[in-house]
């Protein structure tokens, strides 16, 4: 899940840190006789029941080794990742994306786990094997995978008078419901559309027939009319239907926590934040798959997280039977039950599914058919922080969609021909 909150991230830090590696006795990889705590990075407050839950089942199997876990929040955890990898003192384990794997395997931050006995990534999907993988060498054993799908507040749909989204539905009919939802009388938005990429922008370039990267990540897409068609079709609902928030307005309120408030109606969103829903007091919601384009094109991205191991952790054969457990069946099972994310490991996210009835959320599983892979490249920080910044001055009026297009894209073309 990578939200608006992108963070600052550059390869200098990394390569100073890269310089410093060692193979200390205690790193070795050989096993340890006394007991051991192992730190593991996350940054997600929502899924750290669930990641306490593994930690503990874990040390009860492996009573010598105790799991710390360390919450960062995302919109500072890749910048505190930096500065501790910088000196030495990154977790153990820490979570692992997609846009962040090729810079942090390429300074050999990482050990590769494919050099591990006992490896195996047969239980999860190529796709998100894939991804992890350089060079030949795997980095991340795959945590989750997530889709995204239109979320929407049942008790604003019947005062309205609205029928609820479908898998039939297009974007006229996005249109047409945002605006007989929005009520400004009462605080109410039909939709809110935010310049968030993952949930929103990537999502309507690629139903419009665009695209954010060429599949050979080689080109920016920023600059194809049918992906400027999907930016402006998320922009229009700010600037020419009125039914969203503006882009002030959902900075100063999130747009998760506008829906979650039943200030909002609909809102384009992954499954990640279920959870946040589902603690809603008063909110009555369900979610459906995403609209087709005007071409009848439906599309979501598909993007999944991982678990690695800092290079330069004290505790080599810890970690490795730590992050072997999270990529366990029993490990994922205790995911898919709580069911806080879709786990990676095949063959589960029925349990995940079964795990909330109240929600439709095989919503976002039948979408896999359509689903294409997050937009990246082997320094995808370098680009997606600049392309942020200039969305940002798009979304607020400062800069006019054809120019910051041509701008994102340019700029993008200049990163990714460094590569």
């Amino acid at each position: 899940m990578f939200r608006k909150a992108l963070v600052l991230a550059g390869a200098g830090a990394l390569a100073l840190a890269a310089t410093g590696c060692s193979s200390s006795k205690s790193s070795s990889g050989q096993a340890e006789s006394g007991p051991v705590t192992l730190t593991y990075g996350i940054w997600d407050a929502k899924q750290k029941p669930a990641m306490q839950e593994i930690a503990d089942a874990f040390h009860a199997s492996h009573p010598n080794i105790t799991i710390d876990i360390q919450l960062t929040p995302n919109a500072d955890y890749w910048t505190k990742l930096q500065t501790a990898a910088a000196s030495g003192t990154a977790p153990d384990v820490f979570w692992m994306s997609t846009t962040r794997i090729g810079l942090y395997a390429g300074q050999k931050q990482l050990l590769s786990l494919s050099d591990k006995p006992g490896f195996d990534n047969s239980p999860f999907p190529k796709s998100l094997n894939d991804v992890y993988t350089l060079d030949g060498k795997q980095y991340g054993m795959p945590k989750d995978f997530d889709t995204v799908g239109l979320w929407y507040n049942k008790k604003l749909f019947d005062a309205a008078g609205v029928k609820y989204p479908t898998a039939g539905w297009t974007w006229q009919d996005v249109i047409n419901a945002a605006q007989k939802l929005n009520d400004p009388g009462k605080g109410v938005w039909g939709i809110a559309s935010p310049d968030w990429t993952q949930e929103n922008l990537f999502n309507t370039m690629l139903q419009a027939g665009g695209q954010a990267i060429t599949p050979d990540h080689k080109k920016s897409g920023f600059d194809d009319p049918k992906s400027l068609a999907g930016l402006q079709y998320a922009l229009d609902f700010i600037t020419k239907y009125h039914v969203s928030p503006t882009a002030q307005q959902m900075t100063d309120t999130q747009p998760d926590q506008l829906f979650a408030s039943g200030k909002v109606a609909m809102f384009a969103d992954g499954d990640y934040d279920m959870p946040e829903y589902k603690a809603a007091t008063g909110l009555d919601a369900d979610v459906a798959p995403l609209p087709a384009g005007p071409d009848g094109k439906k599309a979501t991205v598909i993007n999944g997280l991982a678990n690695v191991i800092y290079a330069k952790t004290k505790h080599q054969q810890a970690a490795w039977e730590f992050v072997q457990y999270l990529g366990s069946k029993e490990a994922n099972e205790i995911q898919a039950k709580t069911g806080t994310v879709i786990p990676a490991y095949n063959g589960l996210s029925a349990t995940w599914v079964a795990s909330t009835p109240q929600y439709h959320l095989q919503s976002f599983i039948d979408q896999l058919n359509d689903a294409v892979p997050y937009p990246v490249s082997k320094n995808t920080a370098a680009w997606t922080t600049p392309m942020q910044a200039t969305l940002d001055q798009i979304w607020g009026g400062k800069l006019d969609l054809q120019t910051g297009a041509k701008q994102i894209a340019d700029q993008m073309n200049a990163e990714l021909a460094k590569e």
